[in-house]
Parts: C-alpha cells; structure tokens; sequence
C-alpha cells in the first residue's frame, strides 16, 4: 500500500469514526426537538432550549460562545455534521432577554437546515407545535448582515422558529 493510500484510507476512517460519533448522540436531536415542541396544556415548550444547546457545546458541535448575538439572539454555527429531522443543522439560534433593548424579546429557539429531500416532517413538526417554517431562506446572508462571519455554501435552506410569538400567532 503506499503512502498516498494509507493517508486516504487515514481520512476514511477519521470521517467514518466522526459520523459514528454523531450518529451515536441521538439525544442531542431528541433534546433539541423536545427545546422546539410545545405542550398545549401548559402552554409551553417541553424542553428548555439553553439546556439542548448546552448539550451540543458540550459534545463540540457549536463554540461555547455563540458566533454572534443580535435583537436578542445567539447564533450559533454548526462546527461538524449534525442533522435535525434527516436534514443537515447548520445553526442553532436562542432568542432571550439578558437586558432590554427596545421591542420586542420573542423567548424560544430556532433552527436553520440544509434541506435534503421532502421538508414533510419539518412541514408536520411545525404544524404539531406552534411553529413557524420558512423555507428557501438564505442563512449566510442573513448572519453577515449582523456582522457575523460565516462559510455557509449556496445552497436551499429552510428555518424552524419555535419562540413565543410563533406559538401565539400560530394559537389562532
């Protein structure tokens, strides 16, 4: 086997061990679902969103700090591959309140994927939980505009938003 292969054969195995890897933390996915799905006898989101992407800073899959924060939200880049509902998770954003700014903090966490085939389970859990879909959107542009610097390739995008302003809006 010469050089060239073994170093190939090297980069194989890395990629294949890193997909185990992400393949074998299915409660980072569960956990962020359980941040986006809302209980209609509370009124509330099941999961806590701070705690789901806790979890995911913890494993290595987003910084410990966010990449940027912007009327009120972190945003935070994907560093490896990850995937939401079969669709790759590039961004994880968190709206919160740390202090007022004007109008109007909307609490709740979102979501933006690479789309990969039907959006239907994406169509489905939006509908099920008071959340917002919004498809072919364009993240790269939309996080240079706060001044957030980011490599996302051209691509179709789509975003789930499940704060609380899509819960009320979506109540009617």
């Amino acid at each position: 086997m010469s050089m060239h292969h073994a170093a190939l054969l090297g980069l194989f195995a890395g990629a294949l061990c890193g997909g185990v890897a992400a393949a074998g933390n299915p409660d980072l996915e569960v956990n962020l679902m359980k941040a986006m799905k809302f209980d209609k006898a509370s009124e509330k989101r099941i999961g806590s969103s701070g705690k789901a992407i806790q979890a995911y800073m913890k494993a290595g899959y987003v910084n410990q700090r966010p990449n940027g924060r912007a009327d009120y939200t972190d945003y935070y880049l994907l560093n490896k591959p990850a995937t939401l509902l079969g669709h790759p998770l590039v961004l994880i954003e968190e709206e919160y309140m740390t202090r007022y700014a004007g109008c109007c903090v909307s609490k709740g966490i979102g979501v933006t994927v690479g789309v990969a085939g039907s959006l239907g389970a994406l169509k489905k859990f939006a509908a099920q939980n008071r959340c917002t879909l919004e498809e072919n959107v364009d993240p790269g542009k939309q996080l240079r505009s706060f001044g957030i610097k980011n490599a996302l390739p051209k691509g179709t995008y789509a975003s789930l938003s499940c704060r609380v302003r899509d819960a009320e809006q979506h109540a009617r």
